[in-house]
């Protein structure tokens, strides 16, 4: 299937909202602001250049007793203007700054969808949380929703002192979401299957039991592969882009962050935080593509 395989998962990994949901202007004083999306004024909106030399649009959404923040990388056809409310809410409810970003050719992201550019955007992003606010590694939460697990879990295996990394309906690799495949292609993209043994904080998984575009099994080898497993959550009867509806969500979130907030980040692998729970379902992946909800 080479070359053509290839092509396929290529084509198939990017749905950027077409048209964008939102325009990036500046104010009066000179600050980019969202046009069309409610202002809020603990949010900071910021263009950054990325060594692919694409111009991407991030934003911070600052609480003012934050523990911790998410650099989160957002699902597949979605960008940073259909995002907001979820934002408000996590903000809200778990007291963090949220840090997010539309890749390269997303909203009003200039350049091209692709697997590098997603790398480049999330460093540049990193960059800014470190340059700009002063954000130290072991108060960063990496949090991946399915497309978005690719950038996540690769600059996870960049920063030794991260306090965790979080994947939501994450994929072992874009192929893998075609075919299951037994072994990984030189073509294939999001290789998460074979980078996610390399992260050396704690992984949380988050999963629906439903999802028929990303099937568990992909959450349950991500989560089986891990190096420092935290207790995973299966959310029984969940789909791709439901997951934040149900109540636990919100619930193993905050249990996750009380137990992050009691580590202590020494660069070395700490003790494994959970046991093993069953989850012995050994299903086929399913053969399905990215796509539209």
């Amino acid at each position: 299937m080479g070359n053509v395989t290839g092509t396929v998962a290529a084509k198939f990994a990017f749905f950027p909202p077409d048209p964008p949901t939102y325009e990036v202007v500046k104010d009066e004083d000179g600050r980019y602001v969202f046009n069309g999306v409610t202002e809020d004024k603990n949010v900071n909106v910021h263009v950054l250049e990325t060594k692919g030399g694409n111009k991407i649009v991030a934003t911070f959404w600052k609480h003012p007793y934050a523990r911790f923040t998410f650099l989160y990388s957002h699902g597949n056809a979605a960008d940073l203007g259909q995002m907001h409310e979820l934002f408000i809410e996590l903000r809200a409810h778990l007291r963090i700054n949220i840090m997010s970003y539309d890749y390269s050719g997303y909203g009003a992201s200039t350049g091209k969808p692709s697997e590098f550019n997603t790398y480049y955007d999330i460093e540049a992003v990193y960059d800014c949380l470190k340059n700009e606010y002063e954000i130290k590694q072991e108060d960063i939460i990496l949090y991946g929703q399915s497309v978005g697990s690719g950038p996540t879990i690769h600059l996870a295996t960049k920063l030794q002192n991260l306090r965790a990394v979080a994947i939501h309906s994450g994929i072992l690799s874009g192929l893998r979401v075609l075919y299951p495949v037994k072994m990984t292609f030189w073509f294939d993209i999001f290789k998460n299957i074979d980078k996610i043994r390399h992260v050396n904080c704690p992984v949380l998984v988050i999963h629906g039991t439903n999802d028929d575009i990303v099937d568990v099994y992909h959450g349950k080898r991500l989560w089986e592969l891990s190096k420092e497993k935290y207790e995973p959550l299966w959310v029984k009867g969940g789909g791709h882009c439901n997951i934040e509806t149900f109540p636990e969500y919100l619930k193993h979130l905050r249990k996750f962050l009380n137990a992050m907030e009691k580590l202590t980040i020494t660069g070395q692998t700490n003790k494994q935080l959970t046991q093993n729970p069953s989850f012995s379902e050994n299903k086929n992946i399913k053969c399905l593509r990215f796509s539209k909800k």
